[in-house]
């Protein structure tokens, strides 16, 4: 009996658990796995609405804003260059652009400027020597940097010589004459950096020069008028930004018996820049 009564107690008992084992089963197979919240920080979290039993829909994903793109870091500045050695043009060791200097800007051109010259001059043929001193004043205008022309006035004494042959026919040991007139000139700057120029002049003179008499014994003076045409080279030297010394050697084209300056004629020429 009593083995009867711990059977039936058995087997009540595995019936009471067997349900609640089977209920236990199913909320395992029918409850949706937990899902990680991947929503970008700040935004609310979707909770599961599905009914039990169903897979539970992910979450859609809110865009993220775009990340700003980063800005490149500017190149490195070079390394200064070493400072420059100081020089006697530049003490503080600071140059100025090339050009820029008030000694390398090209400088106005003036175009009057005062042209006087000095001359000397020699000539014999054996009997008669002659020898001349000039002064011619002119005023000269630039018609370009290297071209000028100008008019002038000149003076001119002549001394005249006579052999100890002459002498003795009656003329006098010399005679002087006094002549005076008017020019004009021009000249070019043939090599301006080194200072060579091409220089001509034509003067018409009231000349006094020697003569005799009818007779032919006695040694007289006449004027007359004198053309005078003179060209040469000459070598100017800057005295200063306004000032020049010209010397110049001049072939004398009257070379006749009515000529007043000789062969060949030396100028010696002072020029001045007016404003």
């Amino acid at each position: 009996m009593k083995r009867l009564l711990i059977v039936v107690a058995l087997g009540g008992a595995v019936l009471g658990l067997t349900p609640a084992a089977h209920a236990q089963t199913d909320t395992t197979r029918t409850t949706a796995k937990p899902q990680l919240n991947t929503a970008p920080p700040g935004a609310k979290p979707q909770l599961n609405t599905a009914p039990p039993g169903t897979t539970a829909p992910r979450p859609t994903q809110q865009p993220t804003e775009r990340p700003a793109v980063p800005v490149p870091a500017p190149p490195p500045v070079n390394e200064p260059l070493p400072p420059a050695r100081p020089s006697t043009s530049s003490p503080s060791g600071l140059e100025f652009p090339a050009g820029s200097r008030a000694s390398e800007q090209p400088k106005p051109i003036r175009k009057f400027f005062l042209y006087s010259n000095f001359g000397l001059g020699y000539n014999s043929n054996g009997d008669v020597s002659q020898f001349n001193l000039s002064l011619a004043p002119a005023i000269g205008y630039r018609v370009t940097d290297r071209f000028s022309i100008g008019p002038g006035i000149s003076y001119s004494y002549t001394n005249y010589g006579f052999s100890q042959y002459l002498q003795q026919r009656g003329y006098p040991k010399n005679i002087t004459s006094n002549n005076l007139g008017g020019k004009v000139f021009a000249q070019y700057m043939l090599l301006q950096d080194i200072g060579i120029f091409l220089h001509a002049e034509y003067e018409v003179t009231r000349a006094e020069y020697p003569d005799v008499d009818a007779s032919g014994t006695q040694l007289i003076t006449r004027s007359t008028i004198v053309q005078t045409p003179l060209a040469g080279a000459g070598y100017r030297q800057q005295l200063g930004e306004r000032a020049a010394a010209d010397i110049s050697l001049l072939y004398n084209f009257n070379d006749g018996i009515n000529d007043i300056y000789g062969q060949p004629v030396i100028r010696f020429s002072f020029l001045f820049d007016l404003k």
